[in-house]
């Protein structure tokens, strides 16, 4: 449990928070999302088999290198309209990065310890530098901030970069998907990732074809590993 400071609890008096979905005030030990409401957000249940699961066979036999993913896992299922879909959209489009430390931490520790086990690395999926400018901030490496801020694993910045970016992925179809990320990415920094089991995070997963591309490109840097971790994860 986290430490709650004199100046936390005196401003929790002054300003009591609220809960982002139902408006009710929270507790002082509540970050975002009440209890309640958070007890009824649809969780994957993916943390209980990380290596074997619905989201990790859809890296099976896509990655082009001898080792598979070794382990994907997703907080909540995203579905559109929904409240997690919600959180995410604020998280990325209405300005609150906040957000995104706040659902990182809390994706960590629904994790079980042995996931963060040999992890070295985390890794957000990066964005393009306009497209970074203009949203201000980059929602993959919010909720890797979370993580990394519960596990201790450091991030590593300017590794990988996003050379361009073609169209939004939300209305293409599972071929126009691949097409649509293939080449996008450049490593900068081969030693940064060489030899290490690197965590690949990133919003939301729907058929994995972005998070495949990073990974074939940070695998020119020789002798990497890979799990994942996202937020959310929807079907295709």
């Amino acid at each position: 449990m986290r430490r709650i400071s004199f100046l936390t609890r005196l401003l929790d008096l002054i300003a009591p928070r609220a809960c982002v979905i139902c408006g009710c005030r929270l507790s002082i030990t509540e970050e975002l999302i009440c209890g309640a409401c958070n007890m009824h957000l649809p969780r994957t249940g993916f943390s209980e088999s990380p290596s074997d699961n619905e989201m990790a066979k859809l890296f099976w036999g896509r990655l082009n290198s001898n080792y598979p993913i070794e382990q994907a896992t997703a907080l909540f299922r995203f579905e559109p309209e929904s409240q997690v879909s919600k959180l995410i959209y604020n998280l990325k489009y209405h300005d609150h990065p906040e957000y995104g430390e706040i659902l990182g931490r809390m994706v960590a520790m629904e994790q079980p310890e042995s996931f963060f086990k040999d992890i070295q690395l985390i890794i957000p999926v990066p964005l393009t530098r306009v497209r970074q400018r203009r949203r201000g901030y980059n929602q993959s490496m919010m909720i890797a901030q979370g993580i990394s801020d519960f596990t201790k694993i450091p991030i590593g910045k300017n590794i990988i970069i996003r050379k361009h970016f073609h169209e939004s992925q939300t209305r293409k179809d599972w071929w126009e998907r691949q097409d649509n990320v293939e080449g996008v990415f450049k490593l900068t920094d081969s030693s940064a990732v060489s030899g290490k089991h690197i965590l690949i995070v990133d919003d939301v997963l729907t058929t994995g074809a972005t998070i495949l591309s990073c990974c074939n490109e940070l695998l020119k840097a020789g002798d990497v590993r890979f799990s994942v971790l996202t937020l959310g994860f929807t079907k295709s």
